[in-house]
């Protein structure tokens, strides 16, 4: 793989540096934030590794939030010293894609990148989520129905992505809260029977198959079944 490495601290990015290559990667190196978001946007690599804290005007979640912005979708692996479960939530929520705490045995270092590696590199399939006649591209984020095309919100992208990944399941509200809300709201809250309403607008038009169901005392369930 081709990876480009993000790290400030000399004596970290030796060590990660020299033992990619010995495991057969190309590694390039930057050692701040503006050198590290130049390269990632101008050139092509399988997999990043990004240091949070960088010296310039810009940091890694920062760097992160930009290229996924400009629509590059590299899986990205941050390393950080932060390791509360709040400072992980933040840099995943900026787009990345793990994250991994300093210190970090090596071997975790290369089995994470490993798996950023065969996801980035995987079939159609492993980005094409499909219910029926509902058809879901996680890369494009293109919603369609048919030869409909949906527009969708960011919550509520997230809200059909989970229930097609759980098509024919149910799901309870707590899951849904938890999956897409993360746990920012009152599990009393109705918030999510108005997403799932709002939702169900856009993907069941006129004569169209309803698809989302709601299972008495349980939750709602998408499925394409009759």
């Amino acid at each position: 793989m081709k990876i480009l490495l993000v790290e400030d601290n000399e004596r970290v990015a030796r060590f990660v540096t020299k033992g990619l290559r010995e495991a057969g990667h190309t590694v390039e190196h930057a050692d701040n934030g503006r050198d590290g978001l130049f390269l990632a946007a101008s050139e092509p690599h399988d997999v990043i590794v990004m240091d949070r804290m960088l010296p310039g005007n810009i940091d890694g979640l920062g760097i992160i939030e930009a290229l996924r912005k400009a629509g590059n979708r590299t899986p990205i692996l941050i390393l950080s010293a932060l390791d509360a479960v709040d400072e992980r939530i933040k840099g995943l929520r900026s787009g990345g894609d793990d994250y991994l705490t300093k210190p970090f045995a090596f071997g975790e270092l290369l089995a994470r990148l490993d798996a950023l590696g065969r996801r980035s590199s995987g079939t159609e399939a492993d980005h094409l989520l499909q219910v029926g006649d509902l058809r879901m591209d996680l890369l494009s984020r293109r919603v369609t129905r048919g030869s409909r095309a949906i527009t969708l919100q960011p919550r509520e992208f997230k809200l059909l992505e989970y229930l097609m990944r759980h098509a024919n399941q149910v799901v309870t509200r707590t899951m849904l809260l938890e999956a897409v809300w993360e746990y920012n709201f009152d599990p009393q809250t109705n918030v999510v029977d108005v997403h799932i309403s709002k939702l169900r607008q856009k993907l069941e038009l006129d004569s169209e198959r309803p698809l989302v169901r709601t299972v008495r005392n349980a939750g709602y369930m998408l499925t394409d079944h009759e």
